[in-house]
């Protein structure tokens, strides 16, 4: 199963207090590596969002933030504390019968009541309540996260398809010039012949030539690239995580395209070596993304 470590998510939240977000960004990286940043009220849920993250991806570098932003003053409902109301109506009723409204003693202002500490209270984020939104959001993000990650994986796969097909129309142009090639080299070692006007064992100049083909033979290497590209195709279909399979098969296609160039004695053939080479790099570097 291809799925790529290259995602983004952002999730938000109005609650009564203020509002919520969760931002998950995921990048490459060889391993699972997690990087937590959350506000003073949701530090504990950091063990278990980390099991979560754990759960659901293989590998990648994953950025998870959790931002809280509080409605301004102004906008923050307010209530009384009707507590401590109570413990000041008794000192209240005293205060007012000991000091007769008069031009130095006016009556008493609410408005100054209201600024005793306490009497007035400022709605702020229940803490169950906070945690239980985080999760849901988290919960969301995650998904989106995961979601893009699989799209962006189907579209690595469906390059990943097309370079293979590319590639395995390369190796059957080489296997088909095979003959061809071994004729030129039968071809040319009986020129340089006519050309020192000698006679030779024909035996033994048949020996010389099998040898020289032997060592110039790249059917092996055409037959495991053939099996390297059945095997990444095969790969596509399974439910694993595809990344690091698919990463070792690049340096097998690499090292077989290497020995084909490295023995070719034909131009074409260096050329279809060459062009190997080029598509197996624009492969490894698609395969770098994947989980």
């Amino acid at each position: 199963m291809i799925v790529s470590m290259t995602g983004f998510a952002r999730m938000e939240r109005q609650l009564p207090t203020g509002t919520l977000v969760c931002e998950l960004r995921s990048v490459n990286h060889r391993f699972l590596e997690m990087a937590l940043r959350l506000p003073d009220e949701l530090r504990s849920l950091e063990p278990e969002l980390r099991a979560a993250l754990q759960k659901e991806l293989r590998r990648g570098k994953v950025d998870c933030s959790f931002t809280y932003r509080a409605l301004a003053h102004a906008e923050r409902p307010l209530a009384l504390d009707a507590a401590v109301v109570d413990r000041l109506a008794p000192v209240l009723a005293e205060l007012a019968a000991r000091m007769r409204p008069s031009a130095a003693h006016p009556g008493l202002d609410l408005v100054e009541l209201l600024r005793y500490p306490g009497v007035l209270l400022e709605a702020g984020a229940e803490p169950k309540a906070m945690l239980d939104a985080a999760r849901a959001l988290f919960g969301q993000a995650l998904g989106d996260l995961r979601a893009m990650r699989a799209s962006e994986g189907s579209r690595l796969q469906e390059l990943l398809r097309s370079r293979c097909g590319q590639l395995a129309t390369q190796v059957a142009q080489v296997r088909a010039r095979l003959p061809e090639v071994h004729a030129a080299i039968r071809a040319r070692y009986a020129e340089r012949l006519a050309e020192l006007s000698t006679s030779v064992d024909a035996g033994r100049l048949e020996q010389e030539i099998a040898l020289l083909l032997q060592r110039m033979d790249v059917a092996e290497e055409l037959d495991r690239l053939d099996g390297h590209i059945e095997e990444t195709r095969r790969i596509f279909d399974t439910p694993e995580a595809a990344g690091r399979r698919l990463d070792f098969l690049m340096q097998e296609f690499n090292r077989e395209a290497n020995t084909l160039s490295s023995k070719s004695q034909d131009l074409a053939t260096t050329r279809l070596a060459v062009d190997m080479k080029v598509l197996i790099e624009q492969m490894r570097e698609q395969v770098q993304n994947i989980e």
